[in-house]
């Protein structure tokens, strides 16, 4: 066992090396119309935790700069944080990628009436939170309405073209995003990226382009959850019995950097929620961007990040290695 790493690390081998910054991920705030039981940020209604117009004039700055190949900007519900419209032109603009996780419903929120053609016009792509084609499972994930808001939120941007495939530089893209209801890992995405798109055809008649597969994070209302029924110790024992190697190349963290509401800068947003900003000389915080000294920075690790290596590994861009589907 190697002295002064945390578990993570020793089943890593090592400290993990960023190994450049792809990816800037921009958290706008914790406020939600959702209160959903696998959040790790905890966001709901009650938050007022929002970004405000001169932290996001530095990440537009720092994003202009940078260059990076996707803004990826997510919440909360970025729908409901003000800034989201001018960040947005900004990019659009500065001729840079940008996608918003989304949770379908917050586009039916008062004064959002106009936001599924302000994406379209601005050519966002979207990667929307839909944890089962069931509505019996997202009713319960998600609570009593939210399937059917879902759905014609999905039909509604089917009709202004997202979800169509072979459109090239001009696609409208849409993924969907599945988390396990409870204290289990992932199925494998090919496998179920498949029942999704038949059934949400068979059901609804839509179309979306990709399927993300996420683990759950034993971290905030999910982690809490896991306490109250005494299933925290089994999950990341879980975690841990599933850790696989091969997850590693593709951390989300080596090729990203997320910056928080108040513009902190973490690895991941979920180390945003720990409180653990990105460290060994990086800078941390926006004001203080430098992309050089961020593209090989040592990476800050703990537990938690068990959850994004087992099985197929986990990332916000789903899933890291090909899970084959078991035999019945």
């Amino acid at each position: 066992m190697t002295d002064g790493m945390n578990e993570f690390e020793r089943l890593a081998g090592g400290h993990i090396q960023a190994l450049g910054v792809d990816i800037m991920q921009v958290n706008l705030g914790l406020r939600c119309n959702q209160s959903c039981t696998h959040c790790h940020v905890q966001a709901g209604p009650e938050r007022t935790e929002l970004m405000d117009e001169a932290t996001m004039a530095l990440v537009l700055g720092a994003a202009q700069a940078l260059r990076p190949r996707l803004v990826d900007i997510t919440g909360g519900a970025p729908e409901l944080c003000p800034v989201l419209r001018p960040l947005l032109d900004g990019l659009f603009h500065a001729g840079l990628a940008a996608q918003v996780r989304t949770n379908l419903t917050a586009l039916f929120e008062p004064g959002q009436e106009d936001m599924f053609e302000f994406y379209r016009a601005r050519k966002v792509g979207l990667v929307a939170s839909l944890p089962c084609y069931l509505e019996e499972n997202v009713r319960a994930m998600r609570g009593s309405g939210v399937y059917e808001r879902s759905v014609a939120a999905l039909r509604r941007l089917n009709e202004l073209g997202y979800g169509q495939a072979g459109r090239g530089d001009d696609a409208l893209t849409i993924d969907l995003v599945y988390n396990p209801g409870g204290a289990f890992l992932p199925p494998g995405q090919c496998a179920l990226e498949a029942d999704y798109r038949r059934e949400l055809l068979a059901r609804h008649g839509l179309v979306f382009n990709r399927l993300l597969t996420i683990a759950n994070m034993p971290l905030g209302r999910f982690g809490e959850g896991l306490r109250r029924s005494g299933q925290e110790a089994g999950y990341r024992e879980l975690l841990r019995q599933s850790f696989n190697p091969a997850t590693l190349d593709g951390l989300m963290c080596r090729r990203q950097i997320n910056v928080g509401y108040d513009g902190a800068l973490y690895d991941c947003d979920f180390n945003m929620v720990l409180g653990l900003r990105v460290n060994h000389a990086a800078p941390g915080h926006i004001r203080d961007f430098d992309a050089d000294l961020l593209r090989g920075r040592l990476v800050m690790t703990g537990p938690h990040c068990l959850a994004c290596t087992a099985g197929g590994g986990s990332s916000c861009g789903g899933e890291l290695v090909a899970v084959q589907p078991t035999a019945e």
